[in-house]
């Protein structure tokens, strides 16, 4: 690429604007940050390698806020290229104390940075900070934001930038509160939707009604059974008693896992497209990132649990057998979460005794019995 060359009758601040205009461009369009001064002269636009007008030009490019002047620990001084529109926003500082603090705020991103943290390492006077802090607000370069992680402290950000999800909580805080709500609701829907992908619903329980009829020549339902009937009862049609079967159990749903080697099971793309899809989410992006993090709260819950299968990991419900077929989000809960869904209610399970969180220490005449079971009246008080 040709390097400019000055017009011939302009005057010295012209033909330094030429090479300034030549080395800014070079070093944006390099991809590097870093220049030293020999990475300056290998970019070809400083005739002849002419220090003193290199030094004129970085020094120029340094006054319009275009070069950032740095020193490594070894000594060696280092250029950095800003921006040209952030360098305008640095013009606009008119003290050097505003400038400082702009600069560190600039430094500090998306996670803004707390006003002691700026007189500290300033070591700027309190008046002195306040005022450049109000000049510079005043100017709309800066503003100052809440950060979720420390809710009581002065904060400060550039005013064209965005906060950090970091700093704001990202999707799982509205108005810097954390949305227990919301999050429920997702976790609720997640939890459904793992639980009917990772699991089908089955019919199962005794088969039909088995009935045997009495054996002929046998005395059925009377002391004495077993006995041979006489001649004359051997003309009488047989007892048309029937027996059922004890083993017979009335059919019932249920939820059983799928077989082993299932390839089907949602993975967390999968979940973050049926969140994206379903409205749920108010309008709220949420990306893959954010849906892992609700998946693993349910993973630490016991509620479900990964499972590598086919070079992918997807995710299944825990003990899917003990899982209520009723779905869990939309379920009136007065109480909260009690643990999580519904459980699968056997006969065991329904009475209280099933699932006492204090059966060891229940016992008559103790401070836990039968007589005084609180789980008992209300049970039993349920229509």
């Amino acid at each position: 690429m040709p390097t400019p060359a000055p017009v011939e009758g302009e005057g010295p601040s012209a033909k330094l604007q030429v090479w300034k205009d030549a080395l800014y461009d070079r070093c944006r369009d390099s991809g590097v940050d870093m220049f030293s001064q020999e990475d300056l002269l290998r970019l070809d636009v400083i005739p002849n390698r002419d220090l003193m007008l290199l030094a004129r030009v970085v020094q120029s490019l340094s006054d319009d806020k275009l070069f950032i002047t740095m020193r490594e620990a070894s000594g060696q001084v280092l250029w950095k290229w800003r921006d040209a529109q952030e360098a305008h926003k640095y013009k606009q500082c008119s003290t050097d104390e505003q400038v400082m603090v702009y600069s560190l705020i600039d430094d500090s991103g998306g996670d803004g940075i707390w006003s002691q943290t700026l007189q500290k390492r300033l070591n700027m006077h309190d008046s002195v900070l306040k005022n450049a802090l109000k000049q510079l607000q005043t100017k709309g370069l800066i503003a100052p934001f809440k950060n979720v992680e420390h809710p009581n402290k002065k904060m400060y950000i550039k005013a064209s930038i965005r906060p950090s999800d970091r700093a704001t909580g990202g999707p799982w805080y509205t108005d810097q509160n954390l949305d227990e709500a919301f999050i429920e609701d997702l976790q609720r829907v997640v939890f459904d939707f793992i639980k009917r992908q990772s699991s089908y619903h089955s019919t199962h329980g005794g088969g039909a009604t088995r009935t045997q009829t009495p054996k002929k020549g046998i005395v059925k339902g009377t002391l004495d059974k077993g006995k041979k009937r006489d001649a004359s009862q051997m003309e009488e049609p047989p007892s048309k008693a029937v027996k059922t079967s004890s083993t017979a159990t009335p059919k019932r749903d249920a939820l059983l896992p799928l077989p082993a080697g299932y390839t089907g099971y949602p993975t967390v793309r999968d979940i973050a497209r049926l969140l994206s899809t379903s409205g749920i989410t108010h309008n709220t992006i949420l990306s893959e990132m954010d849906v892992k993090k609700l998946i693993d709260v349910l993973v630490w819950d016991n509620l479900i649990e990964p499972v590598k299968v086919a070079g992918k990991v997807g995710f299944r419900v825990c003990r899917i057998a003990k899982q209520s077929l009723e779905s869990w989000a939309g379920r009136d809960d007065p109480t909260g979460r009690e643990g999580g869904p519904a459980p699968y209610e056997s006969s065991f399970t329904e009475a209280p005794c099933g699932r006492c969180p204090v059966f060891e220490l229940c016992e008559e005449g103790g401070p836990v019995g039968p007589s005084n079971c609180e789980y008992f009246k209300k049970w039993l008080s349920d229509d």
